[in-house]
Protein backbone atom coordinates (compact mmCIF):
# COMPACT_ATOMS: atom_id res chain seq x y z
CA UNK A 1 0.00 0.00 0.00
CA UNK A 2 1.51 3.66 -0.83
CA UNK A 3 0.90 6.15 1.73
CA UNK A 4 -0.19 9.72 0.92
CA UNK A 5 3.59 11.15 1.73
CA UNK A 6 5.69 9.95 -0.70
CA UNK A 7 8.89 11.85 0.67
CA UNK A 8 9.82 13.28 3.82
CA UNK A 9 13.14 15.58 4.20
CA UNK A 10 15.05 17.40 7.10
CA UNK A 11 16.92 20.65 6.76
CA UNK A 12 18.93 21.91 9.21
CA UNK A 13 20.76 25.49 9.33
CA UNK A 14 25.11 25.09 8.45
CA UNK A 15 27.44 25.90 11.24
CA UNK A 16 27.54 29.42 10.42
CA UNK A 17 23.58 29.50 10.02
CA UNK A 18 23.92 31.34 7.24
CA UNK A 19 22.08 28.34 4.90
CA UNK A 20 19.88 25.27 5.17
CA UNK A 21 21.61 22.32 4.35
CA UNK A 22 20.34 18.60 3.77
CA UNK A 23 20.65 16.12 7.20
CA UNK A 24 18.68 13.38 6.26
CA UNK A 25 15.44 12.05 4.27
CA UNK A 26 13.21 9.21 3.28
CA UNK A 27 12.51 8.66 -0.08
CA UNK A 28 10.80 5.21 -0.88
CA UNK A 29 12.98 4.74 -3.75
CA UNK A 30 12.99 7.65 -5.47
CA UNK A 31 17.18 7.91 -5.51
CA UNK A 32 17.50 10.63 -8.15
CA UNK A 33 15.32 12.82 -6.51
CA UNK A 34 17.37 11.37 -3.01
CA UNK A 35 20.57 12.96 -4.86
CA UNK A 36 19.81 16.09 -6.48
CA UNK A 37 18.79 17.03 -2.40
CA UNK A 38 21.95 16.07 -0.90
CA UNK A 39 23.57 18.25 -2.70
CA UNK A 40 20.85 21.19 -2.32
CA UNK A 41 21.66 24.08 -0.07
CA UNK A 42 19.02 26.93 0.45
CA UNK A 43 19.52 30.69 1.86
CA UNK A 44 16.97 32.47 4.03
CA UNK A 45 13.88 32.99 2.01
CA UNK A 46 15.19 30.44 -1.09
CA UNK A 47 13.35 27.81 -2.10
CA UNK A 48 10.81 25.85 -0.14
CA UNK A 49 13.09 25.57 3.12
CA UNK A 50 14.03 28.92 2.69
CA UNK A 51 10.54 29.90 2.46
CA UNK A 52 9.21 28.37 5.73
CA UNK A 53 12.32 29.76 7.66
CA UNK A 54 11.75 33.31 7.01
CA UNK A 55 7.70 33.09 7.09
CA UNK A 56 7.98 31.38 10.83
CA UNK A 57 4.77 29.42 9.67
CA UNK A 58 3.96 26.19 8.01
CA UNK A 59 3.40 26.67 3.63
CA UNK A 60 1.89 23.97 1.49
CA UNK A 61 2.84 24.45 -2.23
CA UNK A 62 0.45 22.98 -4.28
CA UNK A 63 2.03 23.11 -7.13
CA UNK A 64 5.97 22.44 -7.58
CA UNK A 65 5.99 23.00 -11.22
CA UNK A 66 4.66 26.60 -11.60
CA UNK A 67 6.36 28.51 -8.74
CA UNK A 68 9.70 29.03 -6.89
CA UNK A 69 10.18 25.13 -6.18
CA UNK A 70 14.04 24.81 -7.13
CA UNK A 71 14.36 21.31 -7.62
CA UNK A 72 10.84 21.01 -10.06
CA UNK A 73 12.53 18.90 -12.60
CA UNK A 74 13.54 16.48 -10.15
CA UNK A 75 10.10 16.16 -8.61
CA UNK A 76 8.37 15.79 -11.55
CA UNK A 77 10.58 12.80 -12.81
CA UNK A 78 9.81 11.22 -9.35
CA UNK A 79 6.09 11.87 -9.63
CA UNK A 80 6.07 14.56 -6.92
CA UNK A 81 3.21 17.13 -7.23
CA UNK A 82 3.04 19.27 -3.97
CA UNK A 83 5.11 19.62 -0.70
CA UNK A 84 4.42 21.13 2.67
CA UNK A 85 6.94 22.82 4.81
CA UNK A 86 6.95 22.80 8.92
CA UNK A 87 9.81 25.10 10.13
CA UNK A 88 10.81 23.89 14.13
CA UNK A 89 11.77 27.10 15.73
CA UNK A 90 14.04 27.74 19.34
CA UNK A 91 13.04 30.81 20.66
CA UNK A 92 14.57 32.96 17.77
CA UNK A 93 16.63 30.42 16.30
CA UNK A 94 15.77 27.68 13.21
CA UNK A 95 16.16 24.19 14.65
CA UNK A 96 15.17 22.59 11.38
CA UNK A 97 12.64 22.79 8.71
CA UNK A 98 10.72 19.71 7.49
CA UNK A 99 9.71 19.19 4.29
CA UNK A 100 6.50 16.58 3.05
CA UNK A 101 5.96 15.73 -0.27
CA UNK A 102 2.85 13.43 -1.91
CA UNK A 103 2.81 12.67 -5.57
CA UNK A 104 -0.53 11.80 -7.49
CA UNK A 105 -2.62 9.72 -9.05
CA UNK A 106 -6.25 8.41 -9.35
CA UNK A 107 -6.56 6.86 -6.39
CA UNK A 108 -4.57 9.38 -4.32
CA UNK A 109 -7.19 10.54 -1.61
CA UNK A 110 -5.99 11.78 1.51
CA UNK A 111 -5.78 16.16 2.86
CA UNK A 112 -2.37 17.94 4.32
CA UNK A 113 -4.10 21.13 5.57
CA UNK A 114 -2.96 24.66 6.43
CA UNK A 115 -5.38 26.55 9.10
CA UNK A 116 -4.30 30.09 10.39
CA UNK A 117 -5.81 32.51 13.05
CA UNK A 118 -5.11 36.09 13.00
CA UNK A 119 -6.59 37.34 16.39
CA UNK A 120 -6.51 40.88 15.67
CA UNK A 121 -8.96 39.67 12.52
CA UNK A 122 -11.26 36.69 13.58
CA UNK A 123 -12.16 34.72 16.58
CA UNK A 124 -11.83 31.77 14.37
CA UNK A 125 -9.21 29.81 12.76
CA UNK A 126 -10.32 29.18 8.73
CA UNK A 127 -8.13 27.10 5.92
CA UNK A 128 -5.34 28.91 4.23
CA UNK A 129 -4.32 26.29 2.09
CA UNK A 130 -4.12 22.54 1.58
CA UNK A 131 -3.71 19.07 -0.52
CA UNK A 132 -6.38 17.15 -0.59
CA UNK A 133 -5.56 14.69 -4.21
CA UNK A 134 -8.76 13.81 -5.45
CA UNK A 135 -11.12 14.53 -2.52
CA UNK A 136 -12.64 17.49 -3.91
CA UNK A 137 -15.82 17.42 -1.70
CA UNK A 138 -14.11 17.03 1.01
CA UNK A 139 -11.58 19.59 -0.12
CA UNK A 140 -14.74 22.51 -0.87
CA UNK A 141 -16.16 22.08 2.60
CA UNK A 142 -12.84 22.43 3.99
CA UNK A 143 -12.66 25.92 2.43
CA UNK A 144 -16.03 26.88 3.57
CA UNK A 145 -15.93 26.31 7.55
CA UNK A 146 -14.02 27.48 10.37
CA UNK A 147 -12.96 26.54 13.97
CA UNK A 148 -13.26 28.10 17.40
CA UNK A 149 -10.85 27.01 20.02
CA UNK A 150 -11.38 23.16 21.19
CA UNK A 151 -13.87 22.46 18.31
CA UNK A 152 -13.03 20.44 15.37
CA UNK A 153 -9.33 18.94 15.14
CA UNK A 154 -7.70 21.99 14.14
CA UNK A 155 -9.71 23.85 16.89
CA UNK A 156 -8.70 20.64 19.75
CA UNK A 157 -4.48 21.63 18.52
CA UNK A 158 -5.50 25.25 19.03
CA UNK A 159 -6.63 25.43 22.20
CA UNK A 160 -3.99 22.45 23.91
CA UNK A 161 -1.05 23.57 21.42
CA UNK A 162 -0.23 19.74 21.36
CA UNK A 163 -0.34 17.47 18.70
CA UNK A 164 -3.48 15.50 18.69
CA UNK A 165 -4.44 12.31 17.07
CA UNK A 166 -8.24 11.45 15.97
CA UNK A 167 -9.54 8.49 14.85
CA UNK A 168 -12.78 6.97 12.80
CA UNK A 169 -12.95 10.93 12.04
CA UNK A 170 -16.50 9.33 9.92
CA UNK A 171 -18.19 8.46 12.87
CA UNK A 172 -16.69 10.64 15.44
CA UNK A 173 -18.50 13.74 16.90
CA UNK A 174 -15.79 15.71 17.27
CA UNK A 175 -14.67 15.74 14.12
CA UNK A 176 -17.03 18.86 12.35
CA UNK A 177 -16.60 17.10 8.74
CA UNK A 178 -17.73 13.47 9.47
CA UNK A 179 -20.14 13.31 6.85
CA UNK A 180 -17.58 14.49 4.25
CA UNK A 181 -15.07 12.23 5.37
CA UNK A 182 -17.15 9.06 5.49
CA UNK A 183 -18.10 9.82 1.98
CA UNK A 184 -14.38 9.76 0.44
CA UNK A 185 -12.87 7.64 3.07
CA UNK A 186 -10.57 9.85 5.62
CA UNK A 187 -10.67 7.78 8.70
CA UNK A 188 -7.77 9.10 10.68
CA UNK A 189 -5.77 12.00 11.54
CA UNK A 190 -3.25 13.79 13.34
CA UNK A 191 -2.87 17.95 13.60
CA UNK A 192 0.64 19.83 14.65
CA UNK A 193 0.78 23.03 16.58
CA UNK A 194 2.86 25.21 14.61
CA UNK A 195 3.36 28.05 17.93
CA UNK A 196 6.59 30.34 15.89
CA UNK A 197 5.16 33.48 14.56
CA UNK A 198 4.61 35.20 17.61
CA UNK A 199 0.55 36.56 18.03
CA UNK A 200 -0.36 34.45 15.16
CA UNK A 201 -1.92 31.03 15.43
CA UNK A 202 -1.01 27.94 13.10
CA UNK A 203 -1.97 24.24 12.81
CA UNK A 204 -1.02 21.73 10.52
CA UNK A 205 -3.51 18.37 10.20
CA UNK A 206 -2.64 15.67 8.30
CA UNK A 207 -5.71 13.24 7.31
CA UNK A 208 -5.88 10.20 6.49
CA UNK A 209 -7.45 7.85 4.11
CA UNK A 210 -8.20 4.00 4.14
CA UNK A 211 -6.40 3.44 0.40
CA UNK A 212 -3.71 5.99 0.70
CA UNK A 213 -2.89 6.21 4.28
CA UNK A 214 -0.61 9.61 5.36
CA UNK A 215 1.48 7.03 7.29
CA UNK A 216 0.64 3.66 9.09
CA UNK A 217 1.03 4.55 12.31
CA UNK A 218 0.63 7.80 13.73
CA UNK A 219 2.20 8.62 17.96
CA UNK A 220 2.13 11.38 20.21
CA UNK A 221 4.65 11.88 23.14
CA UNK A 222 5.78 13.97 25.85
CA UNK A 223 8.06 14.86 28.08
CA UNK A 224 7.65 14.08 32.02
CA UNK A 225 7.73 16.39 34.29
CA UNK A 226 11.71 16.22 34.99
CA UNK A 227 12.23 16.45 30.76
CA UNK A 228 14.12 12.92 31.16
CA UNK A 229 11.90 10.77 29.23
CA UNK A 230 9.18 10.47 26.93
CA UNK A 231 6.21 9.77 28.34
CA UNK A 232 3.18 8.06 25.52
CA UNK A 233 0.02 10.23 25.24
CA UNK A 234 -1.89 8.62 22.16
CA UNK A 235 -1.72 7.37 18.89
CA UNK A 236 -3.29 5.14 16.16
CA UNK A 237 -1.78 2.49 13.67
CA UNK A 238 -3.89 0.61 10.59
CA UNK A 239 -1.62 -2.38 10.84
CA UNK A 240 -1.70 -2.94 14.40
CA UNK A 241 -4.68 -2.03 16.00
CA UNK A 242 -4.49 -1.27 19.84
CA UNK A 243 -0.56 -1.59 19.63
CA UNK A 244 -0.91 1.72 22.09
CA UNK A 245 -1.55 -0.69 25.01
CA UNK A 246 1.59 -1.62 25.66
CA UNK A 247 3.11 1.93 24.99
CA UNK A 248 1.66 3.19 28.10
CA UNK A 249 4.06 1.58 29.89
CA UNK A 250 7.01 2.41 28.03
CA UNK A 251 9.31 5.48 28.67
CA UNK A 252 11.96 6.52 26.10
CA UNK A 253 15.05 7.65 27.11
CA UNK A 254 16.94 10.43 26.22
CA UNK A 255 19.08 9.48 23.15
CA UNK A 256 17.16 6.30 22.05
CA UNK A 257 16.10 5.94 19.05
CA UNK A 258 14.77 8.35 16.48
CA UNK A 259 12.31 9.99 19.39
CA UNK A 260 14.97 10.15 21.78
CA UNK A 261 17.53 11.90 19.64
CA UNK A 262 14.50 14.50 19.54
CA UNK A 263 14.13 14.69 23.03
CA UNK A 264 18.29 14.92 23.32
CA UNK A 265 18.60 17.57 20.56
CA UNK A 266 15.45 19.45 20.13
CA UNK A 267 15.08 18.81 16.58
CA UNK A 268 13.45 16.05 13.95
CA UNK A 269 14.81 13.04 13.50
CA UNK A 270 14.38 10.55 10.73
CA UNK A 271 14.51 7.05 11.90
CA UNK A 272 15.50 3.91 9.70
CA UNK A 273 15.04 -0.09 10.17
CA UNK A 274 13.35 1.13 13.39
CA UNK A 275 12.16 -2.85 13.73
CA UNK A 276 15.49 -3.94 13.92
CA UNK A 277 15.76 -3.47 17.57
CA UNK A 278 14.85 -5.24 20.98
CA UNK A 279 13.59 -2.69 22.92
CA UNK A 280 9.44 -2.63 22.85
CA UNK A 281 9.03 0.36 20.69
CA UNK A 282 11.44 -1.64 18.04
CA UNK A 283 9.34 -5.05 18.99
CA UNK A 284 6.21 -3.30 18.53
CA UNK A 285 7.24 -1.37 14.93
CA UNK A 286 8.57 -4.89 13.46
CA UNK A 287 4.96 -6.37 14.46
CA UNK A 288 3.31 -3.88 12.46
CA UNK A 289 6.10 -4.35 9.95
CA UNK A 290 7.21 -0.55 10.02
CA UNK A 291 10.78 0.36 8.39
CA UNK A 292 10.47 3.95 9.23
CA UNK A 293 10.24 6.81 11.81
CA UNK A 294 10.23 10.67 10.88
CA UNK A 295 9.78 12.63 14.48
CA UNK A 296 8.74 15.99 14.67
CA UNK A 297 9.16 18.15 18.31
CA UNK A 298 6.92 21.13 19.34
CA UNK A 299 8.72 23.58 20.70
CA UNK A 300 7.08 26.44 22.85
CA UNK A 301 9.79 29.00 24.21
CA UNK A 302 12.84 26.91 23.05
CA UNK A 303 11.27 24.14 25.39
CA UNK A 304 10.00 20.90 24.23
CA UNK A 305 6.43 20.45 24.71
CA UNK A 306 5.78 16.61 22.59
CA UNK A 307 6.94 14.77 19.51
CA UNK A 308 4.75 13.62 17.02
CA UNK A 309 5.74 10.49 15.21
CA UNK A 310 4.90 9.20 11.97
CA UNK A 311 5.81 5.97 11.09
CA UNK A 312 6.40 3.86 7.11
Amino acid sequence: MRTFIRVVEIWTPSRDGTVLEFQDGLYGGLEHFRLVSEKACFGYDEGLPGKAWAQRHPIVLRDLHESYFVRSEAAANAGLTCAVALPIFAGDLLAAVVVFFCGDDAAHVGAIELWHNAPEVSLEMSLVDGYFGHAEGFEWISRHISFRPGFGLPGLVWKQQLPIVMGDLGYSTRFLRAEEALSVGINKGIGLPSPYLDGQHYVITFLSALGTPIAHRFEVWVPDAAHKTLVFEGGDCDRSPGFDHDHYFVRIESGQGALGNVLRTGRPQIGHHVGEGSDPIARSAQRATLDAVVAVPVLHGGRLTAVAAMYF
